[in-house]
């Protein structure tokens, strides 16, 4: 499984100004649903419900906030840079600018799991966490996580 199987170039945002976890999941769960055909408000409540298990923030300055949706088809990335850090409640404490958001039909099972392994293998790797920070705009971002050039 590769990125690009479920992110496309135009689920990739850069510099939202969220200050605040909740904010920042607000402000993703909107675009997430109007890119999908969902209800924000039904994408915000599942993430706010996967949060209360545990945060997804999983180091480094990433957070991989997932879950399924009923109305889902098909499994859907959604990236974002935020503009500045934000806490996250990560479990290493650090502020989070990194957000990779994993929404999946609610019959995905194992595919869920290997998209989330997927993202966290790509995201583990200082160098393209570093290239993923110091590049310019959507398009850079969507080739360095997929490894696909835009046009």
């Amino acid at each position: 499984m590769n990125i690009a199987d479920f992110l496309a170039p135009e689920d990739v945002v850069i510099g939202l100004p969220a200050r605040s976890k909740k904010q920042f999941l607000e402000d993703i769960s909107g675009h997430a649903a109007q890119a999908a055909g969902l209800n924000a408000e039904d994408v915000f409540d599942l993430l706010i419900e996967r949060e209360k298990l545990g945060s997804t923030g999983v180091g480094s300055g990433i957070a991989i906030p997932h879950g399924k949706h009923p109305n889902m088809k098909a499994l859907r990335g959604f990236f974002s840079r935020a503009a500045t850090p934000i806490d996250f409640e990560a479990i290493d404490n650090e502020p989070v600018d990194l957000v990779f958001l994993l929404l999946a039909p609610e019959t995905a099972g194992a595919d869920h799991l290997k998209a989330l392994a997927c993202v966290s293998r790509t995201l583990r790797s200082t160098e393209t966490r570093a290239a993923l920070r110091e590049a310019v705009d959507a398009r850079k971002i969507y080739s360095i996580l997929t490894g696909h050039a835009t046009d």
